[in-house]
């Protein structure tokens, strides 16, 4: 029996997030499949095939095609980027609060552990005394 992976509560909650947005999904699937070998296998074929078969002078419109194609990945860049940004925020501010709540936890147990030593040293030196 394998243990369920454990990912960073921040890691969930914008996996569900992006999982409930149609736009989210689409652009998630247009930037997984734009980084992909396919991707490029895909614009080889393509291009070779426009330029040696489909039209005589291919440059002008495949300079038009090429051009705007790039204008969308970019903006799908700039969309992967900005939700690598988001995450490391939001990872950040829970981090934060998680490190904040472990150390009142830690202050509170040493101040705890403190006036423990203490109580034991005063019995210690009234029983010996």
């Amino acid at each position: 029996m394998t243990a369920a992976a454990v990912e960073h509560p921040v890691v969930t909650r914008l996996r569900r997030r992006r999982a409930e947005d149609l736009q989210l999904k689409t652009a998630d699937a247009i930037t997984k499949f734009a980084g992909s070998m396919t991707f490029v296998y895909l614009h080889i074929v393509v291009f070779a095939g426009w330029m040696l078969f489909v039209e005589k002078s291919p440059w002008p419109t495949l300079t038009l095609v090429v051009s705007l194609e790039a204008i969308f990945l970019s903006t799908f860049v700039m969309i992967g980027q900005n939700r690598a940004a988001t995450f490391q925020q939001e990872k950040a501010n829970h981090d934060f609060v998680e490190q904040e709540t472990e150390l009142k936890t830690n202050t509170q147990l040493t101040r705890e552990i403190h006036a423990l030593t203490t109580e034991l040293h005063r019995r210690v030196i009234e029983n010996a005394g």
